[in-house]
């Protein structure tokens, strides 16, 4: 079975980025651009992992993470945020988050954090 990657970002661009990146390394990637979506998604499906953005238009990142964190096979994530801050990265891993990425990243970046957090490489 191909490992799921849950993606929950509002910009299009990033999402699609994300399904041919880790569609590469063999990972299915659904896209989900609001919060009320990534939380059904992670009540539904089987995640190998959870990616997501910190600022959402309709609520807070983190309740992504805490229902990930929570979900009764729990699932790892990684937040990206494009307004990083000692803040928000204390918040991030507050939350439960197994990882905190600011945008912009490289891609090589993104792809290794998956990877480690995945498979623990």
């Amino acid at each position: 079975m191909t490992p799921a990657i849950l993606a929950v970002d509002d910009e299009r661009d990033l999402l699609a980025s994300y399904e041919r990146l880790l569609g590469r390394s063999g990972y299915r990637v659904i896209g989900s651009s609001t919060r009320h979506e990534g939380l059904a998604i992670i009540a539904s499906e089987r995640l190998a992992l959870v990616i997501s953005d910190l600022r959402l238009p309709d609520g807070d990142g983190l309740d992504i993470v805490h229902a990930a964190c929570r979900a009764p096979a729990p699932v790892p994530v990684i937040v990206v945020t494009g307004f990083a801050s000692e803040a928000s990265r204390q918040a991030a891993f507050g939350a439960g988050a197994a990882a905190y990425l600011a945008k912009p990243f490289a891609a090589s970046e993104l792809a290794t954090l998956v990877e480690r957090t995945v498979h623990g490489r």
